[in-house]
């Protein structure tokens, strides 16, 4: 009988640290900041840019592409920037912004335009934030371009 009572225990007891421990198992913990957290990190070392990454605007000025990318799972923003003119004579940078709700402006950072490839900023963190990209050339040869706000 005393067996029987501590087979059961044994059982209970297994049943309940593996209730506790499967949920776990299937949970990510791969990205290496979050929100504000994520100011001035690389998207790519960080592990945000993920197959939860989305584009949520574009602009284009003279060919120059400029993303603002939005992770979710890291909750931070980045401008990823390529080129797709045929005449990479003019030095052009891709810019990322990030405001207050407010409308007041935080904080930029920016990426040159590569000749060919893409290539991307650090990020800047927090969902409770409204970002947008540019893209501006070195001489002023294009007027800046920008994208709305998100």
């Amino acid at each position: 009988m005393n067996r029987k009572l501590s087979s059961r225990i044994s059982v209970v007891a297994t049943a309940a640290v593996a209730g506790v421990l499967i949920p776990l198992a299937g949970t990510s913990y791969a990205a290496g900041c979050n929100s504000t957290g994520c100011d001035n990190k690389g998207p790519v070392t960080m592990g945000c840019n993920d197959q939860y990454t989305t584009t949520a605007r574009t602009v284009n000025n003279n060919g120059r592409i400029a993303e603002l990318r939005w992770s979710s799972t890291c909750d931070a923003a980045w401008v990823r920037v390529h080129n797709e003119s045929s005449n990479p004579v003019y030095n052009a940078y891709g810019y990322i912004e990030k405001y207050s709700t407010s409308g007041a402006f935080i904080k930029s950072l920016s990426v040159r335009v590569p000749d060919s490839g893409s290539d991307w900023s650090n990020m800047l963190g927090g969902a409770s934030y409204n970002y947008r990209v540019c893209i501006s050339f070195v001489g002023n040869e294009y007027p800046l371009k920008c994208s709305t706000k998100f």
